[in-house]
């Protein structure tokens, strides 16, 4: 109606989509004689159409199976990682037979030293001189200086030290050896063997005290040490070192000449971070060849020199029975070339 106070709302136009839009709803007039107090009542919200309701829910629920995943992956009980075994020495030891039948030279020891190939070497552990210290990949030069003053420490005792040399004790080398291949020292010092593995001459030179005694004028010596970096966490020492001793039989006569006996030991040291510092080593290879020695003396236990005018007649090494199972190594034994014994 002109004029009318409907004319404000002219310009709204009550479409189908605002009347689904409204949240009010007028009561019918049945409704209204029943109810007079309230004309309108509220409209339940209507559901959202067009948004993926169960595609959000799947990928909340795999969410959350992934993660739980990867936290039982991540904090369940792990397998315990193996720790390798101790490393095993393995050694061979080698007697050196006089070739001919003419005797071990002798004499007095110092003219013995004179005309042997042996005129020039130092005396004692002079002899043990260290090469140039350079550090390597992953260790530093004072770390490759520490190992190579506990590879010379060791080759000193194990080699020149008169208690250790006699069978006295063998403490001095067990001291510097990595705890972890104590109990394989200890078997190879009280129950020697010839299987590669408890030789105790494979750690140590040792003579037979009841059938060889040392003549004096020092032990000579020469040789060489080189470092390398075996890997990341270890350095290897290989030292290659002749070893000669003047000796003669223990129940000598007075004025008995002396003889020499010369001893080639190669070893290689391992050391890891570990045993430098706490000045340790381990002992992975030992090779020894020594001689003048007859084949069947038991060089895996203690050297037993042939001493002046001794020869070694027939020498062979002892028999082998190849239908022995684990019956330790084949005896093996080399011929002393005539040129590494004195001069007449």
């Amino acid at each position: 109606m002109p004029g009318g106070g409907d004319d404000e709302y002219r310009s709204t136009v009550f479409d189908e989509s605002f009347v689904r839009a409204a949240r009010l709803q007028e009561f019918s007039a049945r409704e209204r004689l029943v109810d007079c107090e309230h004309p309108v009542r509220p409209l339940p919200p209507r559901p959202l159409h067009g948004v993926p309701w169960r595609g959000l829910v799947l990928a909340v629920l795999i969410v959350l199976a992934f993660g739980a995943v990867v936290y039982a992956g991540v904090s369940g009980p792990r397998q315990p990682v193996e720790q390798p075994g101790p490393r095993v020495m393995s050694s061979t030891v080698v007697p050196l037979s006089p070739d001919g039948g003419n005797g071990v030279p002798g004499g007095r020891p110092s003219r013995l030293f004179e005309r042997s190939p042996a005129a020039e070497f130092y005396t004692g552990a002079a002899g043990v001189t260290l090469p140039p210290v350079r550090s390597t990949a992953h260790f530093a030069d004072s770390q490759v200086l520490a190992a190579l003053a506990v590879a010379k420490e060791y080759v000193v005792e194990s080699s020149l030290n008169p208690e250790v040399l006699s069978g006295r004790t063998a403490r001095p080398v067990r001291i510097l050896i990595d705890p972890d291949q104590h109990a394989q020292f200890d078997r190879s010092i009280k129950r020697p063997a010839a299987d590669g593995h408890h030789a105790a001459t494979g750690w140590l030179v040792r003579f037979d005290p009841e059938r060889t005694e040392f003549a004096g004028e020092g032990v000579r010596v020469r040789g060489t040490m080189k470092v390398r970096e075996a890997e990341a966490d270890a350095l290897e020492i290989v030292t290659d070192h002749v070893f000669v001793y003047a000796v003669r039989p223990a129940a000598r006569a007075d004025g008995e000449a002396a003889s020499l006996f010369t001893v080639r030991r190669e070893l290689r040291l391992r050391f890891d971070r570990e045993d430098l510092r706490d000045h340790h080593l381990t002992v992975e290879r030992s090779e020894v060849r020594a001689g003048p020695m007859s084949c069947a003396a038991r060089a895996h236990d203690a050297l037993r020199p042939l001493t002046a005018g001794q020869t070694a007649d027939a020498d062979h090494p002892a028999g082998t029975d190849p239908y022995v199972r684990d019956g330790g190594d084949s005896p093996v034994c080399g011929t002393l070339d005539p040129s590494s014994l004195p001069r007449p």
